[in-house]
C-alpha cells in the first residue's frame, strides 16, 4: 500500500479523488491548512453538498484507508489540488497556493516520490515554478523524482460519475512520469487516459475551458438576437443543430461554477 498527501484545499474534486484512490485501496492522507474543514471531516460532516460525493467520502473515512490532517508528512505521491483563482486588482492567476503546496511538499520529499499538479494553470507553470520550488529538495525531477500534470475534468454536481467516466489527461516532464501517474488514476478512471508533456496538458485545459466559455456565451447571443427579432431561439438552434458540423450550447443565466468564470483568463 502506498501513503498518499493530497493538498485538498480545492475541495470540490480533491476531496473526492482522495475518497476514490482510498476505496481503491490506497492509504490516503488528505491534507488541507483549513484547520475547521479537517475537523469537521474527521467528525464525518461534509462541505460538499452532493450525495454520491458524501457517500463515496464516507466510505473510505469509515475503511479507515483515509485519513484527515493539517500537517503533510512523507509519502511515495503527493497530488496537488488547490484553487488558482484570478487576482482582482491585475487580473493575472494567483499561484500562491500551489507554490505553498510545493514549498510544503519539498520540506519532506524524497527520492522516488511521484508529484502531481491537478489545478489549472497557466502554460509552463509545472516547468518554470514547481520545479524551481522542488529542486531545492536537492533532488532532480525526471531522475530522483518524477512530476506530471493531470487536470481535473468534472463537473460540480455530476463529480463522482465525471471522475470516473470522462477521459483524462496526463503530462509528465519524462515518459516515467507519464506511466507512474496513469497507473494511478487507472485505479479508478474508466475514460480513457491520453499521455502527453506537461505544459502541453497544461494548455489542453485551458483550451477546454476556453472553448465552453466562448460557446456558452455564443448560445446567450444567439438568445438575445432572437428576442429581438421575434424568433423562438430554441426552434432555431434545434434546426441549426441538424447541420452535422454545428453544436450550439443551450442558452443559460451565463457561465457559472468555480472554474470556467476565471479559468480561461489563466
Amino acid at each position: 500500500m502506498l501513503v498518499w498527501n493530497l493538498v485538498l484545499e480545492e475541495a470540490q474534486f480533491g476531496l473526492p479523488t482522495a475518497a476514490l484512490l482510498a476505496n481503491a485501496g490506497y492509504k490516503v492522507t488528505g491534507v488541507d491548512t483549513d484547520k475547521e474543514k479537517i475537523e469537521k471531516l474527521k467528525k464525518g460532516i461534509l462541505y460538499i453538498d452532493e450525495k454520491e460525493v458524501k457517500e463515496i467520502v464516507q466510505k473510505s473515512l469509515n475503511s479507515n484507508n483515509f485519513i484527515v490532517s493539517t500537517n503533510i508528512e512523507e509519502a511515495d505521491i503527493f497530488i496537488i489540488s488547490v484553487p488558482t483563482p484570478v487576482l482582482v486588482d491585475n487580473k493575472k492567476p494567483d499561484l500562491s497556493y500551489v507554490i505553498s503546496a510545493a514549498e510544503m511538499i519539498r520540506k519532506v520529499m524524497k527520492k522516488g516520490n511521484l508529484i502531481i499538479l491537478e489545478s489549472t494553470v497557466p502554460p509552463n507553470t509545472s516547468k518554470k515554478i514547481l520545479l524551481p520550488i522542488l529542486n531545492k529538495s536537492g533532488l532532480r525531477a525526471g531522475n530522483d523524482y518524477y512530476l506530471s500534470h493531470c487536470p481535473e475534468r468534472a463537473i460540480p454536481g455530476n463529480t463522482i460519475y465525471e471522475l470516473i467516466n470522462n477521459d483524462r489527461i496526463i503530462g509528465g516532464i519524462n515518459k516515467i512520469s507519464c506511466e507512474k501517474t496513469k497507473e494511478i488514476y487507472s485505479s479508478f478512471v474508466k475514460g480513457k487516459i491520453y499521455l502527453t508533456d506537461i505544459t502541453t496538458a497544461e494548455t489542453v485545459k485551458l483550451m477546454e475551458n476556453t472553448y465552453r466559455d466562448i460557446n456558452i456565451d455564443l448560445a446567450n447571443e444567439f438568445a438575445k438576437i432572437a428576442e429581438k427579432i421575434g424568433i423562438n431561439v430554441w426552434k432555431a438552434i434545434e434546426l441549426a443543430n441538424k447541420h452535422p458540423r454545428v453544436n450550439i450550447l443551450k442558452p443559460g443565466p451565463g457561465v457559472g461554477g468555480h472554474c470556467i468564470p476565471v479559468r480561461p483568463k489563466l
